[in-house]
């Protein structure tokens, strides 16, 4: 029978053998869920994966029989979304250690250990980590526990929809959705339940790309698996395969089997059939910035640390005189205007008019009376700069006000020195820009806050024909398979690295924030108003 599917046309002859090399989620059917059930008044609707969104999962109540069920159907790897949470309805005896029931226990990895398969994992009792295995013929009741994390639909299509279930997830409010082509009811905030449409990823023995076939082709097809020797197929590796790999086997040689989508360098250059050379993996620091516009076209980039334009400082805008705390610096005094009157419950404490100009001093503590009785509260000490002196005044560091900064500093300066000189969120504008890339996307930026400092996973790679230069590719955030080739690497030098500013998207943006700060270090929360 003769299929297209992605404008990629295929023929399944009789007897034509293929090597079934994964099952992927194409798709997802939603309806909405009441007490953990479909809605009777529910109709389903088709959701992409790149339908946007965040969500949040909540726990399955069904319990998983064993441990060799639990890493059959969920997904247990090496990336920051493959430790599931688990806990047990009963106690866990092992010979040195014992899990107790309703323990959270999470599961980081699957291998074989003394030649039985086995999961490690790890539970945190009083602040200490304890790493022990299970085996997958480990009998019991595990239940999964609740997550917290927020996820994109894509997120959750790879990782957190185990196989043969569906998957109840909460719309979380983080991430507004288009009203235009939103299948969902207006306003809606409730549950869905996901039922996934799967394909099937194979590999013939004379193509080099990868055939996607859906999972309802109706089809006869037998498994000969035990009398067929399957070594003649390609083996698909994702970026990920290929970063897990340890140091010692880079550089190697690869032909792209699947190439990412994308008209900027380097993408435009990983076409399918193209070969490449990928020398070393590593971790790289970006800063995380966003374009200061107002309005929804607002973009965001990942600049890498070798970006060789310059920056001049833009004001920075402040809500709060807790802010102006955070951001000051001993190198310089903060100098800002007022932008918004504040009128002060405390004699002791300044009341704010607009247009009044402070330098920025120290945080302290000042008693004022409350109430009839005197306590200690947070202060921001400022010098109010008047026509001809300066006035010292105390602001209340919960005073919701509003400062923009007045810049004096009229230094240019490379990326590497904000980062080391200033607190981050900065705002900059391009003053000259990176002649090494041939379209400076910062450079039309009309200015440009600097977010945070993050630091992700790479591959350096160039072009196998013609190594001239090299690029750094992100792990994960670029969908790519390629088979390795046993070509050895012609070039004994590393060709000269290109800076690229890799352009995110906003679910990309919300992932990478999620990830390195707002989840693990929550930012400490103004003091509060005398209550």
């Amino acid at each position: 029978s003769d299929y297209g599917m992605f404008g990629n046309e295929c023929s399944l002859s009789t007897e034509e053998v293929i090597k079934v090399i994964g099952f992927k989620i194409n798709k997802l059917i939603a309806s909405i869920c009441e007490n953990n059930e479909v809605s009777q008044f529910s109709a389903k609707v088709e959701l992409p994966l790149n339908f946007p969104g965040l969500y949040k999962v909540v726990a399955d109540k069904t319990p998983y029989i064993s441990i060799e069920e639990i890493a059959r159907k969920v997904s247990i790897g090496p990336t920051r979304f493959g430790h599931p949470c688990f806990y047990s309805a009963k106690d866990i005896k092992l010979s040195n250690f014992t899990v107790k029931r309703g323990e959270q226990i999470t599961f980081n990895s699957v291998e074989e250990i003394h030649g039985t398969m086995a999961v490690n994992c790890v539970v945190v009792r009083n602040n200490q980590s304890h790493s022990f295995v299970l085996p997958l013929s480990q009998e019991g009741e595990f239940y999964e526990c609740q997550d917290d994390q927020i996820y994109t639909l894509k997120e959750i299509a790879e990782w957190k929809i185990p196989k043969c279930r569906n998957r109840i997830v909460k719309l979380s409010n983080t991430l507004p959705l288009c009203d235009s082509s939103n299948p969902l009811p207006e306003n809606f905030d409730g549950c869905l339940i996901l039922m996934p449409v799967y394909e099937v990823q194979a590999v013939m023995k004379f193509r080099k790309d990868i055939v996607h076939i859906l999972s309802d082709l109706d089809v006869e097809v037998k498994d000969v698996t035990d009398c067929y020797d399957t070594s003649s197929f390609l083996q698909p590796l994702s970026l990920e395969d290929i970063f897990e790999r340890t140091s010692k086997e880079f550089p190697m040689v690869a032909e792209i089997m699947e190439g990412p989508s994308g008209s900027q360098n380097p993408y435009n250059l990983l076409s399918t059939g193209k070969e490449i050379v990928i020398y070393k993996k590593y971790q790289a620091a970006r800063v995380l910035a966003s374009e200061m516009r107002s309005d929804s076209s607002k973009k965001r980039y990942l600049i890498p640390m070798s970006y060789k334009g310059k920056f001049k400082r833009r004001p920075r805008e402040f809500p709060t005189a807790y802010d102006l705390e955070i951001a000051r610096s001993e190198k310089e005094h903060l100098h800002v205007v007022a932008t918004k009157a504040f009128t002060s419950p405390h004699k002791e404490l300044f009341s704010v008019s607009v247009g009044d100009q402070f330098l920025v001093q120290q945080r302290q503590t000042s008693e004022v009376l409350y109430e009839g009785r005197k306590i200690l509260i947070d202060v921001l000490a400022c010098e109010q700069i008047l026509s001809d002196s300066y006035k010292k005044v105390l602001l209340p560091m919960y005073m919701e006000g509003g400062f923009v900064e007045v810049i004096h500093d009229k230094k240019q300066y490379h990326l590497s020195e904000i980062c080391k000189e200033f607190h981050l969120p900065f705002n900059v504008k391009v003053s000259v820009r990176d002649l090494s890339i041939e379209k400076d996307v910062l450079a039309a930026a009309p200015g440009l806050q600097f977010e945070e400092e993050i630091t992700d996973s790479y591959l350096l790679i160039s072009s196998a024909s013609s190594p001239v230069e090299s690029w750094e590719i992100p792990v994960y955030r670029l969908n790519m398979l390629v088979h390795l080739l046993s070509k050895g690497v012609q070039t004994a030098e590393l060709p000269v690295t290109r800076t690229t500013v890799e352009e995110v998207s906003e679910e990309e943006y919300y992932m990478l924030r999620r990830y390195e700060n707002l989840t693990l270090h929550p930012p400490p929360r103004p003091p509060k108003k005398p209550t």
